[in-house]
């Protein structure tokens, strides 16, 4: 267990701004756990429970106390074709999902190179290329921080949505998650209709991918057109693709020759925010230190010293043009403190 004060936080967020909390605990079991949560008192208040930050955005210092659990371990269950695999929440998704596929067990693999750990996957409903997280979670085990009660929640206790949970809602800053179940398959079933994967799997002669060459092939698209944190600090998508009405998107196609969507039901569709901030001039551009990726107008970067206000003021800005331009409102993926 390591307990520090006046901690620094840039190692701890992907966009590497240098911050501060006040009191910063990191805890490996559930012994460790019950000791840190015995010990607090209101002078440790606020709490803020993080993973690898991936999904942070911190605008000043944090003047409470950071829990991080770096509880660790994998362990399967076979039943049937199915086959349960639970985790450890300070476990690397990635880590997670490579082992997985490297044992034929199927599901996550066009998850491939998400970052973060597994805990932060079920508080975002993580998703990318056609998948979310919530599709192959089976439970989540956690710890009531006010009371220290170990609670196992099922999926749909979860309440889990577009990169929603109950975790971001109503139970924010109730639960420390400490291992995740996924419920895999043993039977492969390949999803490739999302984005450029059936082309780039085309181009390597691919027509029946197995599970690695689908994954190999999501990373490589994933390093194509996001920048590696560790040299350009970023949390990945920073926007969540707006749902719109049918009638909107309607609207749109008649003044765009393209519109990209995903259709959700009969009166709902998704566009991509990238398509948007594109259309609206930002891909490339920066405001200060901060900036626009120049190959997906979806991740916002720290280009060199900028603070957590910088990359927030670009973000104002380019939901304000969206909102003038589309008359589309852009939200955060990305969770700002």
């Amino acid at each position: 267990m390591r307990d520090l004060t006046n901690y620094s936080l840039k190692w701890h967020n992907t966009f590497g701004i240098d911050v501060k909390c006040r009191r910063f605990v990191e805890f490996e079991n559930l012994r460790e756990l019950d000791t840190i949560l015995c010990s607090l008192s209101d002078s440790d208040m606020p709490l803020l429970v993080i993973g690898r930050g991936s999904n942070l955005l911190f605008t000043k210092d944090f003047n409470g106390t950071v829990l991080h659990s770096n509880i660790k371990g994998v362990e399967t269950t076979t039943g049937g074709d199915d086959i349960l695999v639970r985790c450890g929440s300070g476990e690397k998704m990635d880590d997670i999902v490579n082992f997985c596929v490297d044992n034929n067990w199927y599901g996550l693999e066009n998850l491939s190179l998400i970052p973060g750990d597994v805990g932060a996957s079920a508080v975002q409903n993580i998703g990318a290329y056609g998948s979310e997280i919530k599709d192959c979670i089976f439970k989540v085990e956690a710890v009531e921080l006010k009371t220290g009660r170990r609670v196992e929640l099922s999926n749909e206790d979860c309440g889990y949505d577009y990169r929603w949970s109950n975790f971001k809602g109503d139970w924010k800053n109730r639960f420390v998650i400490t291992f995740v179940t996924y419920r895999l398959s043993k039977s492969f079933s390949p999803n490739t209709e999302y984005g450029n994967i059936r082309d780039e799997l085309e181009k390597r002669g691919i027509s029946e991918p197995d599970a690695k060459q689908l994954r190999n092939v999501i990373i490589d698209i994933r390093k194509a057109k996001l920048p590696d944190p560790d040299i350009e600090g970023n949390a990945g998508s920073f926007f969540m693709n707006p749902i719109v009405p049918m009638e909107k998107f309607l609207e749109l196609r008649d003044k765009y020759e393209v519109v990209p969507h995903y259709t959700v039901n009969a009166e709902y569709t998704k566009i991509p925010a990238g398509w948007l901030i594109d259309r609206c001039g930002w891909k490339g551009k920066s405001l200060g230190k901060a900036g626009v990726h120049s190959k997906q107008a979806l991740v916002l970067v720290n280009r060199g010293g900028a603070s957590g206000k910088d990359i927030l003021k670009l973000c104002e800005r380019i939901k304000s043009d969206v909102k003038k331009k589309f008359g589309i409102e852009i939200s955060p993926e990305v969770n700002i403190f």
